[in-house]
C-alpha cells in the first residue's frame, strides 16, 4: 500500500513536495522537478526555503512550514518556486498539509501544489 502512495505522489499531474522537521526535502515529485529542472536527488536533503524559495519569500514559506509542524495546515497560499539557474520564477498555490506517521506523530509537511 505505501508503494502505491508513493507511486501515486510521484506520477500526480501537480507538484508535491516534503519536508522534515527541519524543512529539508523529502518528497520531490516528477511534477516538480520538471516545473523547476531540479531533479529530485538534486532537491532530497536540501533545505526547502534556503535552496528553492527567493528572499522576499522565505520567511512567510518558513511560516507556512512550522504552522503546519504544528497542526495547523494552509490551503491556498501562493508563493514563487525558483527554478534550476533562478532564471524564472514558478508561482505555485500551495496547501499544507501536515505529515503523520502511523501513530499519529507530526514528522514533517507535504505540499500539494496547483
Amino acid at each position: 500500500q505505501e508503494q502505491e502512495y508513493l507511486r501515486l505522489i510521484d506520477t500526480a499531474n501537480a507538484p508535491i513536495f516534503g519536508v522534515d522537521h527541519d524543512g529539508n526535502v523529502n518528497v520531490w515529485n516528477k511534477c516538480t522537478a520538471t516545473l523547476t529542472g531540479f531533479a529530485p536527488d538534486e532537491a532530497i536533503g536540501k533545505n526547502l526555503c534556503a535552496t528553492f524559495i527567493t528572499a522576499q519569500y522565505r520567511d512567510l514559506v518558513s511560516d507556512v512550514l512550522t504552522n503546519a509542524m504544528r497542526g495547523v495546515e494552509t490551503a491556498n497560499f501562493e508563493f514563487p518556486l525558483m527554478n534550476k539557474g533562478a532564471t524564472r520564477l514558478i508561482n505555485i498555490l500551495l496547501n499544507a498539509t501536515t505529515r503523520r506517521d502511523i501513530s499519529n506523530e507530526i514528522v514533517g509537511v507535504v505540499g500539494i501544489g496547483q
